[in-house]
């Protein structure tokens, strides 16, 4: 499939990388306002360069787009390719809101195409052997599911750009922007969360709308008990990794990124001794914990080959608009419950 990226700065890049390096895809045309971040950006990989959307999405050859542009301001974007008849895989949070993600997933049905998410941290065999425990019911019954992001972003990476650290276009702060792909993973593994009560603060930085800490208790479905934290005022000399913590009557599972802390159940499968050889957390530092732009391009690059696929099958694909609308509506809560004196607010 012919891919176009909408927007680009430093996501963009990877997601020339991305689909460069995939399978299925190869990298069409570049679009930007900034007709020179367009042209440098095309120029490098051999595509075609737009300031102008609608010409950009006019080209016949197009067929599906990547939206790297600032987290509030998805929404247009998004519509346009829809609208255009392109299909859509859009960056995180798919959108701020659910209603705005709401007008995503009604515009995709409308005109019969796919509007997918970049839930990159999906991707990677340490999730992949979590998901397949947590499938088959290795934990028992599930007591216990956290999530901890606990980064550090300095004064400068806020003052970068005029929308980091606003509501209308980072559509939160600690929680929204770096925390999302864990709560996706919390989510994705110990199933959907019925209730949470939360508090936020900005603690170290200034001149930002957003909060730097939050702290929310969750209740799952299922019964388990968590806490979902994120911060961005936590230093760490290599940065902390993310971490999701699933523990239940017959096991216990900590990942830290991409790889274990804690792989330990009741009862042994003989993929067990595999996972603690190869997957156990070594000396890494944390992934984008302390550097937005230290992450690894081949997370996206599964990602997009997923849609694909599903696109070329006929399904919905694993990272769907309705997956990613999960995440941002916990977000929500959380904000809602933490704005009202940390009241208990039902998803």
């Amino acid at each position: 499939m012919k891919f176009g990226i909408i927007g680009a700065g430093m996501i963009g890049h990877f997601h020339a990388k991305a689909i460069t390096a995939m399978t299925g895809g190869e990298l069409h045309s570049v679009f930007d306002l900034r007709a020179e971040a367009a042209e440098k950006l095309a120029s490098e990989y051999g595509a075609k360069a737009y300031s102008d959307m609608a010409a950009f999405l006019a080209d016949p050859e197009l067929e599906i787009v990547t939206i790297g542009t600032p987290s509030g301001s998805h929404l247009d974007p998004s519509l346009a390719a829809l609208n255009a008849g392109k299909h859509v895989i859009c960056e995180k949070p798919l959108e701020v809101t659910v209603e705005r993600i709401d007008q995503q997933m009604a515009a995709a049905k409308a005109n019969g195409k796919v509007i997918a998410a970049v839930l990159n941290r999906r991707f990677h065999p340490g999730m992949d052997a979590f998901k397949k425990a947590a499938d088959e019911g290795r934990f028992g019954k599930l007591t216990s599911a956290s999530c901890y992001v606990k980064w550090y972003r300095d004064q400068a990476y806020y003052d970068s750009a005029a929308w980091r650290g606003t509501w209308a276009l980072d559509g939160g702060g600690a929680l929204m922007n770096q925390s999302i792909h864990t709560i996706d993973a919390l989510i994705y593994l110990a199933g959907p969360i019925k209730s949470v009560q939360a508090n936020t603060a900005c603690l170290a930085h200034t001149d930002i709308e957003v909060e730097d800490i939050a702290v929310a208790i969750v209740e799952f479905e299922n019964g388990a008990r968590g806490v979902i934290e994120g911060s961005t005022c936590t230093w760490s000399k290599d940065g902390h990794p993310a971490r999701v913590q699933l523990s239940g009557t017959e096991g216990s599972v900590f990942l830290a990124d991409e790889a274990f802390e804690i792989w330990d159940f009741m009862h042994e499968k003989p993929e067990d001794a595999e996972i603690r050889s190869t997957l156990m957390k070594g000396q890494s530092g944390g992934l984008g914990a302390n550097d937005p732009k230290a992450i690894n391009y081949y997370q996206h690059q599964r990602n997009f080959e997923e849609v694909v696929n599903a696109i070329n099958e006929g399904r919905e694909p694993t990272v769907s608009a309705s997956e990613a609308r999960k995440p941002v509506a916990v977000i929500r809560a959380i904000y809602e419950s933490a704005q009202n004196g940390g009241k208990r607010v039902e998803l």
